[in-house]
């Protein structure tokens, strides 16, 4: 309870603990409702203030000096012609004193030093520049003179393992032993089976590339530092720099309001922001630096390429009876996690008794993986939704039939726990219905040079993240105006305006009326990064609770004015009204006791989630292309995703998340990969948006349809919640690659579905060697 406040009210009755947890709604007034966006005003006229928009008096620009080799040594490096440039402030390398600091690039053990000598990739930090303007920071870079010991290098993850390969890191190229899952007997399961398919599945490593590159700016305040970064969690920020700095977490204060776009790449900071803390501690003057493009794309995260062996035993009534799934990856030279959750598709998505997954990490000399929107699932899914598709040709069943048949209650990859709700099975009729899947599959995939297809997938995500931590704290106004103070960041996805919503439902405000401070570890409250589809169902009960907190103080106040029970009145648009007597009303701003305490604040937490229960959002995804045969040429022409992300919270936000993860999933798809010469150099040929293809407007089909399942989840969360922002972009690639088969007859199982891999196919197969 907020004692302070009630001293200032007078004696009041006890109001309920703000930690414990509120029933689910039943029906929702504002929550739900497809509204814009709080800030769409400052986002469309351009008046929202982005880390990379933020100038500072005096301030400096950075630049760093990168390595051109993927593998090489540093004998020396020679800065004193740098030093002399005009405008140039600092200049910092490794042997400059208080630049020697530890990089932890994953975990709790420094694996590297700032500007470590040893260069695994190319594009690692060798030493950096503080001047005046840009161009005066990236002369001086080149003016520095680096004396480079150039190594043997590999940056093939199969490669990696042949004897004699280059050493990645000392100790060999595996990175671990092997993860290996099993249940239930292999080798019986396979004897069961009446099919047997195997096939090998590769996925290209694509890049993060988001609008807002990665950067900060950095201002020292005596021995406080601030940074403004473009960042996912800016308490994860505040932790890295206290850590490589030596401070006390009360001495780095991180602000991210906004950002430009981050998809996972942005949920840890990378070395520009120790570096540019660095040059403005050294200078005593702020200090930008924000990356170039070609510097994200060598040195801010990939979701990593993957090698997949995929075995399945079918019987003739569509039941699965065996999958055995092996996988390779690799997170770069210095993260170990190139297959993350690669298998769990396989594991856990369909009812199958006899399971086993073996994957294998490895490095090579490139850069760090980073999450990368539901890693590893949609490269697992990549593989499994083309082989039911496979098996279901085989048997002669309909593809969705074929999953259908194998639908789960329980999370088998997690004992056998049941899932707190399954909308699966809405997903894949309903989404079959809306797109019309019996009519388009039956028909002819058609004859000539142009041939339409269709084809689906499924897929399952594993979010749902609980708390504690996650702590919220709202501030109702005896004007009827509320402030609400969160630590979660808002990627874009439209968080601010959600937790509004929350608030708006339980006190009875408008939203414009509601003002919200979020991401700044100096005036909002912890939590932890938003990534994993887990911020609206992490933070939008710890809102709910702050609300009903505020609520329950202002109806106990009320209560002893009008003299009638407390749990008889309740809050609307700015009146406290008796439930049993409306005419028994009185306004907010009229309870003696509010207005003499002024505001009333309400804390609310994250409650853990459900003990023996699985929270999952799932999602089916419908597609129709068009391929030019004699081309290679592959056009999406209009997608469907019906997806079970729990309640939907406002339904602009929800389609916007569908559109946006199909938008990648078709970049995954058909045109994206990351391209190294493996041969030569080692380097990354393709680092830029010219021969790095995204997908455009005109790679998107005009037609995309959301259709929103809700299995009425009153288990996972007081909101109901279960995210959508991963599930979307699981399924896409896979649908995509059944599609282009159903057209063509050609099995693509390597991304990207490109006009040349795609001829490669219709010549073998016109030459009967597929």
């Amino acid at each position: 309870m907020n004692d302070g406040l009630y001293y200032l009210a007078g004696a009041l009755p006890a109001t309920p603990d703000p930690t414990q947890e509120q029933p689910p709604w039943e029906t929702t007034e504002v929550v739900g409702k497809a509204l814009p966006r709080i800030d769409a005003y400052e986002r469309v006229s351009g008046t929202a203030e982005f880390p990379s928009d933020v100038a500072l008096p005096g301030m400096l620009y950075g630049a760093i000096v990168r390595c051109p080799h993927a593998h090489a040594r540093v004998l020396g490096v020679d800065t004193r012609n740098a030093e002399k440039m005009p405008g140039v402030w600092a200049v910092a390398c490794d042997s400059t004193p208080g630049a020697d600091l530890p990089w932890h690039f994953a975990g709790d053990e420094p694996i590297a030093r700032l500007f470590d000598p040893h260069c695994r990739y190319a594009g690692e930090a060798v030493a950096a520049v503080a001047a005046e303007t840009p161009y005066q920071a990236w002369d001086a870079v080149r003016a520095i003179a680096v004396d480079y010991e150039v190594l043997p290098f590999v940056v093939d993850e199969n490669e990696a393992l042949a004897p004699g390969a280059p050493e990645v890191r000392d100790g060999g190229n595996r990175a671990g032993e092997p993860q290996v899952y099993e249940r239930g007997d292999l080798s019986q399961g396979f004897a069961e089976a009446d099919v047997v398919l195997e096939e090998h599945y590769h996925t290209a490593c694509v890049i993060h590339t988001p609008l807002e590159s990665h950067g900060c700016v950095a201002r020292w305040d005596g021995n406080q530092l601030t940074l403004w970064e473009s960042s996912q969690g800016v308490y994860a920020v505040q932790s890295r720099l206290a850590r490589a700095f030596d401070l006390p977490l009360s001495h780095v204060r991180v602000i991210g309001h906004y950002v430009g776009g981050g998809f996972g790449s942005k949920l840890a900071t990378g070395k520009f922001s120790p570096i540019a803390a660095l040059l403005a501690r050294k200078t005593g003057r702020p200090v930008r630096l924000f990356l170039t493009r070609e510097e994200t794309f060598l040195c801010m995260g990939n979701r990593p390429a993957n090698f997949m062996r995929l075995k399945a035993g079918v019987k003739k009534d569509g039941t699965l009876t065996a999958l055995e799934f092996e996988g390779l990856g690799s997170g770069g030279a210095y993260s170990g996690s190139g297959t993350g959750i690669l298998d769990w598709q396989i594991r856990d998505l369909y009812r199958c008794p006899n399971v086993r997954t073996e994957c294998h990490n490895v490095y090579i000399h490139a850069g760090e993986q980073r999450p990368m929107r539901a890693p590893g699932h949609p490269q697992g899914s990549w593989a499994l939704e083309q082989m039911l598709d496979a098996l279901a040709e085989k048997i002669g069943i309909d593809p969705v039939e074929l999953r259908l048949q194998n639908l789960t209650a329980v999370s088998q990859g997690r004992g056998d726990i049941p899932y707190t709700s399954t909308g699966f099975k809405e997903c894949l009729e309903r989404g079959a219905e809306e797109f019309g899947w019996t009519r388009a599959k039956s028909r002819s995939a058609g004859k000539g040079p142009i041939v339409r297809g269709v084809g689906m997938a499924g897929c399952l995500w594993i979010a749902g993240a609980g708390g504690p931590p996650s702590t919220v704290i709202v501030k109702y106004f005896v004007d009827g105006s509320v402030n609400l103070n969160m630590g979660a960041s808002d990627l874009g996805t439209g968080t601010k305006t959600v937790m509004a919503m929350v608030v708006a439902e339980e006190l009875g405000v408008d939203l414009d009326r509601i003002q919200i401070e979020h991401a700044d570890t100096g005036t909002t409250q912890f939590a932890t990064p938003s990534g994993g589809s887990k911020t609206v169902p992490t933070e939008s009960p710890a809102v709910r609770a702050a609300a009903i907190d505020c609520r329950d103080q202002l109806l106990a106040m009320a209560a002893e004015q009008l003299e009638v029970p407390a749990s008889e009145l309740t809050l609307k648009a700015g009146e406290v009204i008796s439930t049993k007597n409306p005419e028994v009303q009185i306004a907010v701003g009229d309870v003696e006791a509010f207005q003499r305490a002024r505001i009333v604040v309400g804390i609310g937490y994250r409650g853990p989630n459900p003990e023996d229960k699985a929270i999952c959002p799932f999602g089916a995804q419908f597609c129709e292309v068009e391929v030019n045969t004699r081309t290679g040429e592959v056009r999406v022409v209009r997608f469907l995703g019906a997806h079970d992300s729990g309640r939907v919270m406002n339904r602009k936000t929800f389609d916007n998340q569908v559109y946006g993860g199909i938008t990648m999933g078709i970049g995954f798809a058909t045109t994206e990969r990351r391209v190294l010469d493996r041969n030569q150099t080692g380097k990354m040929v393709n680092d830029n948006w010219h021969d790095y293809k995204i997908p455009t407007a005109m790679d998107i089909p005009a037609e995309i349809v959301s259709v929103p399942i809700d299995p009425g989840d009153i288990e996972c969360n007081t909101t109901g919640a279960k995210g959508v922002g991963e599930p979307v972009t699981i399924p896409t690639a896979a649908a995509i690659a059944n599609a282009v088969y159903h057209a063509t007859g050609v099995r693509v199982t390597e991304t990207p579905i490109n006009p040349t891999r795609l001829l490669e196919g219709l010549q073998a197969k016109k030459q009967g060697r597929s």
